[in-house]
């Protein structure tokens, strides 16, 4: 592995700060619930940072005025030290490729230090489809996700481009009805939302290559418009007969927002898992991924030593994740149409039990590589690219909805006339976190992630950053 071109920091009993993110929105500390705290431990000292520049684009800013109404993306793009955004080229230095992420998560041929490598020792499996639920449109989608495939090895996408425009007509409970009625606008003319539709299809695909892509693409990054998208979303996934949604989008909560859950809980197409962003602004609950019916995705970084052996999983410090104060605990009859309760227990031995009265949902639930200093390549010709270096949370939904896809366990939610409604997924979850004394189970299944801080620190089990932590093969998915 060459890495002559690079500056390293060496990190010696602290992290190294590579950006400044800004604090969360509602800048409080984890609910009322019991309290899950961690002594703060950084990574490994002998684990390798790259210097370089944090760019949030414009999508992805966070405006509290916009809560509710807009929702932003939760990506960044890495600018190395001593490099131009547009002389990025996968060069196996210290960016991931699909290869070196199957061997780190452990869902595609290992083989020595999961360096970043173009071998074709790629993520494998993968049925029904997955649905990347994103704003405007990204006319170049088909052809970067096909260079994109060719050029990483893996095999050819069976993609497809849905607009879910005004000709589907009113949609879900709240009837809503998108603004456009043919072709969204172009996304490279929205602050970047086309950067994001290649990342979320790029690597649901990298880590899922037989199952479906479908991108979903709403008329605007309104709630409305993302709303209806991802009911068009639901349709055509249980057209395959199932599989995953994924949104790596979100905002700061709103107390109306329980009204949108019913667009992820008791969907009448069955076998469907549905996947958020847990959002880049460090400690702080964001909608959707708040929502019980979701599983939230947070954000590790990947250490790596100077060699470019893959070490450990640290918390990324941007990593989204805290107590919602809108999604609170509420028995039946209270919560038949939204809220943590009853149907969605899956945290209740987690935080204590009951009385659940003020108690929140917590996120995040499960977590993937998202740290930019660790990001990976993606590719988008419109208009730019060709080629990024991205993290944030973004990537770390659609990568978990292709892994827990290629698990093959088709869980999603009891269908109508059989049983009740939950969250099938997050229910796995949270009982291997349970299983026995020994957790042999989780111990197997999940990697542990106990280093790092978000605004509270990573730690043995559950935490605000990590969740249960990150995946390590398809077992227990």
């Amino acid at each position: 592995m060459q890495n002559k071109k690079w500056q390293f920091l060496i990190v010696v009993g602290a992290v190294a700060v590579l950006a400044t993110f800004a604090v969360a929105q509602d800048g409080r500390s984890p609910g009322a619930q019991k309290q899950i705290v961690h002594p703060y431990t950084p990574p490994s000292a002998d684990s390798v940072v790259q210097r370089g520049t944090v760019i949030t684009p414009q999508s992805s800013v966070q405006r509290p005025g916009d809560a509710g109404r807009f929702a932003h993306t939760n990506y960044k793009i890495f600018q190395p030290e001593g490099r131009n955004l547009a002389d990025i080229t996968p060069d196996n230095t210290f960016a991931e490729y699909p290869a070196s992420l199957a061997c780190v998560y452990k869902v595609g041929p290992g083989y020595p230090g999961c360096v970043p490598a173009n071998n074709g020792k790629v993520a494998t499996g993968g049925w029904g489809a997955i649905a990347l639920v994103d704003a405007y449109d990204y006319p170049t989608a088909g052809t970067d996700i096909a260079y994109f495939s060719s050029f990483f090895l893996l095999p050819a996408a069976n993609f497809g481009v849905i607009y879910a425009n005004s000709s589907w007509g009113a949609q879900g409970s709240l009837g809503l009805v998108a603004s456009c009625s043919g072709q969204p606008s172009n996304g490279n003319l929205h602050s970047g939302w086309d950067i994001e539709s290649a990342l979320d299809i790029e690597w649901a695909h990298a880590m899922a290559p037989s199952a479906t892509i479908l991108l979903v693409e709403a008329c605007s990054n309104s709630y409305n418009d993302l709303f209806v998208a991802e009911e068009v979303a639901s349709y055509y996934v249980s057209l395959y007969g199932g599989g995953e949604v994924s949104n790596s989008w979100g905002s700061g909560e709103f107390g109306s927002e329980v009204n949108f859950d019913n667009y992820f809980y008791r969907d009448y197409y069955d076998h469907i898992t549905r996947f958020v962003s847990a959002g880049d602004n460090g400690l702080g609950a964001q909608y959707p991924s708040s929502s019980p019916w979701v599983v939230s995705a947070g954000g590790t970084r990947v250490n790596r030593a100077a060699n470019g052996n893959f070490q450990n999983e640290s918390c990324w410090s941007g990593s989204g994740g805290g107590t919602s104060s809108v999604e609170i605990w509420q028995n039946p009859p209270n919560n038949i149409l939204n809220g943590m309760g009853a149907w969605s227990a899956y945290q209740y031995e987690l935080f204590g039990g009951y009385p659940f009265a003020t108690a929140g949902r917590a996120t995040p639930d499960m977590s993937f590589d998202a740290d930019p200093a660790s990001g990976v390549y993606v590719r988008n010709t419109n208009g730019g690219g060709p080629w990024y270096i991205v993290g944030g949370t973004s990537v770390a939904a659609p990568s978990l909805a292709g892994i827990v896809n290629a698990s093959n366990n088709r869980l999603g939610q009891t269908p109508p006339g059989g049983g009740w409604y939950h969250n099938g997924e997050n229910d796995l979850l949270y009982a291997e976190l349970y299983t026995n004394s020994t957790l042999s189970d989780y111990k197997k299944n999940f990697y542990d992630v106990k280093t790092g801080s978000n605004g509270a620190a990573a730690g043995p089990g559950w935490d605000y950053c990590t969740g249960v932590g990150s995946p390590r093969g398809h077992a227990g998915k």
